[in-house]
């Protein structure tokens, strides 16, 4: 006998690929839910419209402008002398290099640090709670107040650390921390260490948390080693949540300006981008040229996000 033919559409009906699902149009309770959700989440889009919307494209806006914070409305539309201007200034690039060097250089030891703490605060230990709440010390205390702190510390008359450096003997002299163009970015970087690694610890320690403890129980009857047990199910299990904190914690870091601020000021070895561009705008009164570094920094945090999200979704979605 020969082959039955399959039997033909109908006429108007979209081809169906083989081993896909047909998709069902979706219910009426389905529409009336999305349509409830925007109602709710339409004016919570209109706030931040009106307050970060349109200073952002007010910013861009001015970043094509000769406009000066002395007379903002008297400007003139100067195209890309702003943009080329930058590309151009060597001050800038070396705060574009701080700041990635920064946020780099943290974020990897903040994730490395909050990952271990984030382990020992899981484990079954006497004290654990008294000792989560220790840990997020540092976080609580505000960032201009745990700068100021720290620059006495780092002081090189009378700072504890190099009291204590000099009395154990790893230096032989003291050092002026914040003030020392090899040492002062990376004294910016132990402070921001220091502050943020709970923040990482608490986001992994969440993620801990939630992992089931029938995996564990079935690795040990199994017999197998720890270290394996960690790179083989606790991590691809809390790799999302570990994402999600990488993310916040770049954002930051690219965005720092309160902490560097504070410590060293407008020293070049140690401004950000965000230092950079304040500087511009407020000390120098250039608001066409500081919106034009304004601008690049939304920029590069904009090309970072999207790169660690699709990152993400390359890894985690299902293949």
């Amino acid at each position: 006998m020969g082959a039955i033919p399959p039997a033909a559409a109908p006429s108007g009906a979209h081809p169906v690929r083989p081993g896909a699902r047909p998709t069902a149009a979706p219910s009426r309770l389905t529409r009336q839910r999305r349509n409830a959700a925007w109602l709710f989440v339409l004016p919570m889009l209109a706030v931040l419209a009106a307050v970060a919307g349109w200073p952002l494209l007010r910013t861009i806006y001015f970043g094509f402008t000769n406009a000066n914070l002395s007379n903002l409305e008297g400007h003139e539309l100067v195209g890309m002398a702003n943009f080329a201007a930058l590309a151009s200034d060597g001050d800038w690039w070396r705060a574009v290099l701080n700041t990635v060097v920064f946020a780099l250089v943290s974020v990897t030891l903040e994730t490395i640090l909050g990952m271990v703490i984030a382990l020992t605060l899981n484990a079954h230990l006497p004290g654990r709670g008294l000792l989560r709440a220790a840990v997020l010390i540092p976080w609580a205390i505000p960032t201009v107040v745990s700068a100021q702190m720290w620059n006495w510390m780092y002081n090189d008359l009378y700072g504890v650390l190099n009291a204590v450096f000099l009395a154990v003997g790893i230096t032989h002299q003291p050092h002026a921390w914040t003030a020392d163009p090899s040492l002062a970015l990376f004294a910016v970087i132990a402070v921001d260490v220091w502050k943020t690694t709970p923040f990482m610890a608490l986001l992994i320690l969440a993620a801990l948390q939630l992992l089931p403890g029938e995996i564990y129980e079935a690795a040990r009857v199994d017999g197998i080693p720890a270290r394996k047990v960690f790179w083989r199910v606790t991590l691809p299990l809390i790799r999302p949540a570990l994402m999600v904190a990488i993310i916040f914690r770049t954002l930051d870091a690219l965005r720092i300006f309160d902490l560097p601020y504070v410590l060293t000021g407008n020293s070049r070895y140690t401004a950000s981008m965000a230092i950079y561009a304040r500087q511009q705008l407020v000390e120098f009164q250039d608001v066409g040229y500081g919106s034009a570094a304004s601008t690049f920094l939304f920029l590069v945090v904009a090309v970072f996000t999207v790169i660690y999200i699709t990152a993400g979704r390359v890894r985690f979605t299902e293949k």
